[in-house]
This record gives structure tokens, sequence and C-alpha cells, in this order.
């Protein structure tokens, strides 16, 4: 895929360009376009050593991708907070799963007969207590 052409597109043009400009003509407006083309490309390529020469070193490994904002801000400024997003997520992985542990419980000790003894607190339940703090009971809630 050349352009983001896909090949059909590709048989559509030429069947086009041969009805419009016939078959003596193409091969001269062939290398027309190629040579638009490797310009094109030449001052892509040039724009973009320029860029990396006053930028600095720090960004030697810029492409013309990264000029589009939404890849250049992930690369260049979030790349320093991928692993601190990774123990956010681990964390909130596991507030979830204590969150979990103590809603089961409390949903087994609602369900639970109300002349049933006064059972010790789970260990998830001591585990989010002790993680985080709390200061009441919440098999009692």
């Amino acid at each position: 895929m050349v352009f983001g052409i896909n090949a059909g597109e590709f048989i559509i043009l030429v069947v086009i360009a041969v009805i419009m400009f016939g078959p003596e003509r193409i091969p001269e407006f062939s290398r027309k376009a190629a040579r638009v083309v490797f310009a094109v490309r030449k001052i892509a390529n040039n724009a973009t050593s320029q860029l990396k020469d006053e930028l600095g070193p720090e960004y030697q490994d810029l492409t013309l991708q990264d000029l589009n904002p939404k890849t250049f801000v992930q690369k260049h400024v979030l790349d320093g907070f991928q692993e601190d997003i990774k123990d956010i997520e681990r964390d909130l992985h596991d507030v979830k799963a204590d969150v979990n542990a103590a809603t089961h419980e409390l949903n087994q000790s609602a369900a639970a007969p109300l002349s049933a003894p006064q059972t010790p607190l789970s260990p998830a339940s001591e585990a989010m207590r002790e993680r985080y703090g709390l200061c009441f009971d919440l098999d009692a809630t």
C-alpha cells in the first residue's frame, strides 16, 4: 500500500489516467509524478533533519510521525510517566479486589440470620482496615 492507496484504487487510477491522457502520454506523466514525489520526499527529509538539528540531541530520534501532536506528546512527555501509570493501575486493581472481597463478605453477613453470633473480622476486611486506616468495622455496616 503506497500513500494509503490499495491495489483496487490504484487500478482505477491507472484506468482513469489512460482514458484522460492516452497511452502515449502516460510514461511522460509518470516520470513527472515520480520527480514530484522525489522532490516532496526530499523536502520532508530536509525539514526533518533541520528540525532535529535545531531541537538538539534529545530529539535525534524524531520521525515524521512524531510531528503529529498526539504522537509527539505521547513519545516525549508521557514516556516518563508510563511506569507511574502502571503502578497506579496495579494499586487500583488491588483496591478493587479488596472492595470486591469486602462487598462479598458484607453480602454474606447481611444474608446471615440476626441471631447468629458476631464473627471476627475477615482477612480481607482486616487488610482493608490496615491498608487504608479505616476506623470502623466493615462487617458491622
